[in-house]
């Protein structure tokens, strides 16, 4: 019974092996599959070429009191300085404004008003709870069709895809003006949210949240609280 039982058990453990090394091959190719495809899109500092409708700001952590980490601070000093070039007319900041107590587009939209940017110009996503939330709501809601998504390139590579296969005609504007602390821990969720996003949009399904239409070339003030 011994010998039966151990034999087994090691042809059990070889077929569990064999499938956690086919699961990790696929997903390090879905990895670079959207690394790939979409690294071509991306730069580092201006954008050439005509003006987009929109630069798309994904949120990031905001503490207590309103404070901007580094990450969110950084995406929007660099859509600032696009949008004075003349790389996009309007700011579309989306982000995670689930409650009362937690408010990332405000507290984004305040340091932007503080920079100069006219308020007209400044769009609000309130449900931008996921990238493919933020890219979706982008087209549905505010009906932007070239946008200039501006965030970390780790990020950058799951949005444009996403917005790629969404129908936008979209590009990566990066936002890495220093090294993050906890940079290792962001390229390991990354690389999760990549399989997740690459199997969302096989799917498609449509945000939780949606609403009334607010036309990206109107006053973004219409979009506000």
């Amino acid at each position: 019974m011994k010998g039966p039982d151990a034999a087994s058990m090691m042809r059990l453990l070889k077929k569990a092996c064999a499938g956690g090394c086919a699961l990790l091959v696929v997903c390090v190719c879905i990895n670079a599959y959207l690394i790939f495809s979409t690294r071509g899109l991306i730069r580092e500092a201006t954008l050439d070429g005509a003006a987009c409708d929109a630069v798309l700001v994904p949120g990031a952590k905001v503490y207590r009191g309103g404070g901007l980490s580094h990450v969110l601070e950084d995406r929007l000093e660099s859509a600032r300085a696009l949008y004075v070039q003349g790389g996009a007319g309007k700011l579309l900041l989306s982000g995670d404004h689930g409650t009362r107590y937690y408010d990332e587009v405000n507290a984004m939209k305040r340091h932007l008003i503080a920079k100069g940017v006219p308020a007209e110009d400044i769009f609000l996503d309130h449900a931008g709870f996921e990238t493919y939330d933020s890219v979706y709501r982008a087209a549905e809601v505010f009906g932007v069709k070239r946008v200039v998504i501006c965030t970390q390139r780790f990020h950058l590579y799951r949005a444009l895809y996403i917005a790629r296969a969404l129908g936008l005609e979209a590009y990566g504007l990066s936002a890495d003006r220093r090294v993050y602390r906890g940079w290792m821990l962001n390229e390991t969720r990354e690389f999760f949210a990549r399989i997740k996003a690459f199997f969302k949009i096989l799917l498609r399904p449509a945000p939780k949240f949606l609403g009334a239409r607010i036309p990206i070339n109107g006053d973004g003030r219409k979009s506000w609280d």
